[in-house]
């Protein structure tokens, strides 16, 4: 693998003659004479004064504050200037409002400097966290290598994080781990890809595709200025239709999904990859994505990834509680897809905290400050779809459905068979047009007579009506959304007033 310097890198990356260096003159540190002899070939060596370089360029005509750490000075090691360096670099980009870039690579702390080197990487931390905490993209690039403190610190703090090919990316370096334990580390493991399969990050992309990755990111977080409310879609009163009708139509393997959604009616997509904490569940879909010029993240339960074999997992909902955070992070609206037979029943799923995920989830989506919309797209059965459920906007397909168990299993608690399936799911009110009826679900999309039956046009029109209720909520009160939120789940099964006075 060829190691790009810092300014090799930005010339890769930038619009030509769009750097700008934020950086200015450091102060030597109190070094012995061997430390200043070592600053001093590292300097004639890579021409750099420190190992990390600062400022802002455009990025397909996009300004960005940029962190370009430099292995060929001193192993891209951290000591304090360089610290003070990015610290700095990441509040002016706070201050300006600019989206940053980190592009980590780095043995880790300066060991020439000790303690008070290592103690930096908060310093660097905080500011970080200042600048998420405004609401402004930070998207990580790691580089080979990258271990030790700054891959611990402000190398994992990403909103989004991608990866070089083959990368070297670890907390603790493979050298000093074979110094420390006499036997190499395990061969595989800190890797980009391995991280990848892993869910810890969210792509592996080659440098020169970087570029178009970050400007397709920050072209769907970023909300047109001219984006508007567009008139509802015109649709037709939900017909009346058999509830098991609805139960069949909703599992046939045919029927479109979340990904047949996002590929017919969105305008772009940036999938994302895992919980960032080691897991990475299939059942469910992680997106950036915009509908229309309506950006949203995006939680889609996969109905084709969730099998008998691998359900709705734990793992699933901690990948959506994520999406929850980065919505809220960056100020976008939270679409949510439901279609699931139903979350894992297993030891591995009460062992992994399932029961605690799901009222996690819900009690995320309850207090999201960001608009949100749920749709019912297909199978809607017990705690799996209840997680995703509690939003401003709730929406149904006609044959989505939602109940506490599938009607099976409903039909086995009470009559100790499957066979009334059927009529338990007639009984239990689980169909579009009863949701609609009770308040559940605001609105239904029609299928004519099956999203099966016409896959395309079924998912222009969820794009279509996605993208109307995301401008109205974008332009609604946030404080008076909030209190219709909740409200909505406080009448959800009181009597109606205006009956109970008539009666």
């Amino acid at each position: 693998m060829t190691r790009l310097g810092a300014h090799e890198l930005i010339d890769v990356l930038v619009d030509e003659g769009s750097w700008t260096s934020w950086d200015g003159v450091l102060a030597d540190p109190a070094a012995s004479a061997e430390y200043a002899e070592q600053l001093a070939r590292a300097r004639a060596r890579t021409g750099l004064d420190e190992a990390v370089i600062t400022g802002a360029a455009n990025i397909r005509g996009r300004r960005i504050a940029m962190l370009v750490c430099d292995f060929g000075f001193l192993g891209g090691s951290i000591g304090i200037g360089a610290s003070d360096r990015l610290a700095a670099a990441v509040r002016r980009a706070t201050a300006e409002k600019v989206p940053l870039l980190a592009l980590p690579t780095s043995g880790g702390t300066r060991m020439q400097e000790g303690t008070t080197a290592f103690l930096q990487m908060v310093k660097t931390t905080a500011a970080v966290v200042d600048h998420k905490s405004a609401h402004l993209p930070y998207l990580v690039y790691l580089r080979d290598p990258t271990t030790g403190g700054l891959f611990a610190s402000w190398g994992s703090l990403g909103h989004l994080t991608f990866a070089e090919p083959g990368a070297l990316v670890g907390f603790l370096g493979p050298r000093v781990y074979e110094s420390l334990y006499g036997e190499p580390f395990p061969a595989g493991v800190q890797t980009a890809e391995n991280l990848y399969a892993c869910g810890l990050i969210d792509a592996v992309t080659p440098v020169h595709e970087l570029g178009d990755v970050v400007d397709r990111t920050l072209n769907i977080v970023t909300r047109s200025p001219c984006a508007t409310t567009q008139p509802a879609p015109a649709i037709r009163p939900p017909a009346d239709i058999p509830a098991w009708q609805s139960v069949i139509a909703s599992r046939r393997p045919d029927r479109p999904g979340v990904r047949q959604l996002l590929h017919d009616a969105a305008e772009d997509v940036l999938k994302l990859n895992g919980t960032g904490q080691g897991e990475n569940d299939p059942g469910l879909l992680l997106a950036l994505t915009r509908f229309g010029d309506m950006p949203c993240v995006l939680l889609g339960q996969d109905r084709h990834s969730q099998t008998p074999e691998a359900p709705l997992g734990p793992g699933a909902l901690r990948q959506a509680r994520r999406g929850m955070r980065l919505a809220a992070g960056l100020t976008l609206p939270l679409v949510t897809l439901i279609d699931t037979a139903g979350a894992a029943l297993s030891k591995q799923a009460e062992e992994g905290g399932l029961a605690g995920e799901i009222a996690g989830c819900i009690a995320d989506m309850v207090a999201l400050e960001v608009p949100t919309i749920s749709v019912l797209l297909g199978q809607g059965t017990g705690g799996g779809a209840l997680a995703l459920l509690p939003a401003d906007r709730i929406l149904a397909a006609q044959h989505g459905w939602l109940s506490p168990l599938p009607p099976e299993g409903a039909s086995a608690i009470l009559h100790h068979d499957t066979s009334h399936a059927p009529a338990m799911a007639a009984k239990q009110g689980i169909r579009s047009s009863e949701l609609l009826a009770h308040g559940i679900v605001d609105r239904v999309i029609p299928e004519f007579p099956d999203a099966a039956e016409e896959p395309e046009s079924f998912c222009l029109r969820v794009g279509a009506v996605l993208r109307h209720e995301l401008a109205a909520l974008g332009d609604a009160d946030a404080s008076q959304r909030l209190t219709e939120r909740a409200q909505r789940f406080d009448r959800i099964g009181q009597p109606d007033p205006v009956l109970a006075q008539a009666g």
